[in-house]
């Protein structure tokens, strides 16, 4: 009887220990603690069970600290541990518990080897490689050369492919791996041809080799031939149609299935979910057998990218056992409908946070511009990513906090081509050229090299500066870097080009580009507005209609201002007439304002001024600054006292509207006048920015700031302006308004 009792309790404990398994696998971790906390009697298998189910589901520290209070530790629990380790990539850890183990196994060595070749670290791998005391296994040999062939080093994996003492099919198929997950597809046929045998798994490699270069007719041809294909042949076949849009064919594919497994349910649902097929992702997740947290993770997310984010809710709210894939996805659903709180309150309901849902939350909060909220869950998080830092430079650069920006840049240990271009980026929308040009210098100098972001954001920076010696040093790095013909740059090139006056060289550019889209037309079309060449922009948007280009709302601005310049009437109200009428674009406030001042410059005041009334938007400071600027031209007082009422309604805080009325007043001899507008320019209690210029001397951008003491050389400049003042009055040198 006591024997038998015995037994039932090892019986017991033997199916605890098979159920703390099976819920570390599947994710449910909360129950196998619950399991692990009741047991009455736990053995070493016990601790070695729970010590993998934590480390499966993120839970190092937990794992660690159960394996340093067991009774009884064995090698199981030693390369439990470790495995757990490198699972989660704490490789370092990983090898200090390695050097502590009181004896190791082929397991152990191979463990630590696979753990560097995985990590990338080759030369540690080697090292411990070459201290393993019995190679005659070849389970590290294959460790090694798939370490080598994954990372392209295919010479040092082929050698050591020749030096193995015997080689077996595993080996065969780690180089071909190499060769399949790199892109080698050349190389991986006369491989594969070469090899003395084969399995499914070989076959299936080169299969999902062509599936990720997208070439299916290659894939098609080897699963036809494919001697017996298993599950996974059938899998990566319907991957590969279902992620280069071929629904129709991996349907059919689906239905020859000769079984499926959860897995294939899995690949024909994320297909339907990948091209926004709703109504068939649902039927087919409601078909399934058996569901597993993929499955519930696809349809959740299938919810959220069309957008029915209340449904995504409910079906979270049903799994069964909720994974932090899923949390995230609806996170994530509601980060980009806005719905912050939902978003916050579903990252509260995580147990263990990974670095992927901190970040969804966090780029919520700045997206929203909520940056304080953003700054403390940065502040909390443990093992920020690069993203994470990226992140917080972006959000304060589209809230105008450069100086936040700029510490958080600082800060950061490590920085990517993405954290100079994010810093450089929000320089630039922020009007800060000339630092957006010193950073491109530093990271140059941090031997980072720019990419096309970094070449378009510099090259705005010159424009905006008109600085075109920088802007054709710029341009010369572009051609070096091998990015001439990337349509953003080249765009970019011909507004900078444009913007300094050197309309021909943007033309050049423009005309050497293969397949131009809208901007570049718009660039080149402003580009001859700006230079005055209104002509050129009617004759650039006339052949963009012929070559099929639809013109845009930015388009019309264009044209529509270079008629305005160079006194096109005719033609720009033809144009504004095709762009209601033909194009059916309505008419932003940019436009009337092009169009008030077409007029207004022809002195069509009474035209001007209807159009004005009979918008049907609300008139912009633009659009009574041009009608206020034709009036004092043809000194219509009646029309200019009017719009500069309504332009000091919209922005009274601003000095040039007060001078320009009062000139107005001044010329007409109008004084009381003048000293009515005077008084209310002081009532406004105006703060003057300070006014800035700046000009390039060889290769430099120097920027001068009004009465700046700290300005080298300011007496020396203030000198010769009074010596050249001097001559012009000496000489009775007069400016005409022509001058």
């Amino acid at each position: 009887m006591k024997l038998r009792s015995i037994g039932e309790r090892g019986s017991q404990v033997f199916n605890q220990n098979l159920k703390i398994t099976r819920l570390g696998k599947s994710g449910r971790i909360d129950e196998a603690i619950k399991i692990f906390s009741q047991m009455a009697q736990r053995n070493t298998v016990t601790y070695n069970s729970m010590i993998s189910a934590y480390a499966k589901n993120g839970r190092v520290g937990n794992a660690r600290q159960l394996f340093d209070q067991m009774p009884h530790r064995n090698l199981v629990s030693w390369n439990s541990m470790i495995a757990g380790y490198v699972h989660n990539d704490r490789v370092e850890e990983a090898y200090r518990l390695f050097v502590d183990m009181p004896d190791r196994d082929l397991y152990s060595w191979t463990l630590m080897i696979t753990c560097y070749t995985r990590n990338g670290e080759l030369e540690k791998a080697r090292e411990l490689f070459n201290l393993l005391p019995d190679k005659r296994d070849t389970v590290c040999w294959n460790a090694m050369i798939a370490g080598y062939a994954k990372k392209g080093k295919f010479d040092d994996a082929k050698s050591l492919f020749a030096e193995m003492p015997a080689k077996n099919l595993v080996s065969w198929n780690s180089m071909l791996a190499g060769y399949t997950k790199n892109g080698e597809m050349r190389l991986g046929v006369k491989f594969f041809e070469e090899m003395p045998e084969r399995n499914v798994v070989s076959w299936n490699l080169m299969l999902d080799g062509f599936v990720e270069v997208g070439d299916l007719d290659s894939a098609w041809l080897f699963f036809k031939q494919i001697p017996d294909p298993n599950v996974v042949s059938w899998v990566t076949m319907l991957c590969g149609f279902a992620q280069n849009g071929k629904i129709a064919r991996a349907e059919d594919l689906f239905k020859q299935m000769p079984s499926r497994n959860v897995v294939s349910w899995n690949a024909m649902l994320a297909a339907y979910v990948r091209d926004h097929e709703i109504d068939k992702a649902i039927k087919i997740f409601r078909d399934m057998p058996e569901m597993d947290s993929v499955s519930w993770t696809t349809m959740i997310n299938g919810y959220v990218r069309v957008g029915k984010l209340d449904e995504a809710r409910q079906l979270l709210n049903r799994m069964p056992y909720r994974n932090i894939a899923a949390q995230t996805a609806m996170m994530s659903g509601y980060v980009q409908n806005g719905r912050m709180d939902e978003a916050s309150q579903i990252f509260n309901q995580i147990a263990i946070y990974d670095v992927v849902c901190w970040n969804t939350l966090i780029v919520g909060y700045a997206q929203c511009g909520k940056m304080v909220e953003a700054l403390s869950l940065f502040r909390k998080m443990i093992n920020k990513d690069i993203v994470s830092w990226n992140t917080m430079i972006t959000g304060y650069a589209q809230l105008g906090q450069m100086d936040k920006a700029l510490k958080i840049f600082d800060e950061m240990g490590e920085r990517s081509i993405v954290s100079w271009n994010s810093l450089i980026t929000g320089f630039v929308q922020n009007g800060l050229y000339l630092d957006a040009l010193k950073s491109i210098v530093m990271m140059g100098q941090e031997g980072k090299r720019p990419d096309e972001s970094t070449f378009a954001c510099g090259l705005s920076a010159c424009a905006n500066l008109a600085a075109l010696q920088i802007g054709k040093q710029l341009h010369h790095l572009v051609v070096k870097g091998g990015y001439v013909n990337d349509l953003f740059v080249c765009n970019a090139l011909i507004t900078m080009y444009a913007k300094c006056g050197r309309v021909t060289n943007a033309e050049l550019v423009f005309e050497d580009i293969n397949h131009g889209d809208i901007v570049s037309w718009n660039s080149l079309i402003s580009g001859y507005a700006l230079n005055g060449d209104g002509g050129e922009a009617v004759e650039l948007f006339k052949q963009m209609l012929i070559e099929g280009v639809n013109p845009d709302q930015v388009t019309f601005v264009g044209v529509l201002s270079a008629c305005s310049h160079s006194g096109l009437v005719e033609c720009g109200l033809d144009i504004f007439k095709s762009m209601t009428e033909v194009y059916l674009i309505e008419p932003l406030a940019e436009h009337y304002a092009c169009m008030v001042d077409l007029l207004g410059r022809a002195g069509r005041l009474e035209e001007a001024f209807e159009m004005v009334s009979n918008m049907k938007i609300k008139a912009t400071a633009r659009i009574w600054g041009a009608l206020l600027g034709a009036s004092r031209i043809h000194r219509n007082l009646k029309f200019g006292k009017y719009a500069s009422e309504k332009l000091l309604e919209v922005e009274p805080d601003k000095g040039s509207n007060y001078v320009l009325l009062s000139n107005m007043h001044a010329e007409a001899g109008r004084w009381d006048e003048v000293e009515r507008v005077r008084v209310l320019m002081k009532e406004s209690s105006m703060v003057k920015q300070p006014g800035c210029s700046w000009i390039e001397v060889r290769n430099q951008v120097h920027a001068f700031l009004f009465d700046d003491p700290v300005q080298p050389r300011t007496a020396e400049l203030c000198s010769v302006l009074k010596s050249l003042t001097t001559e012009m009055r000496n000489t009775s040198y007069v400016l005409t308004p022509y001058d």
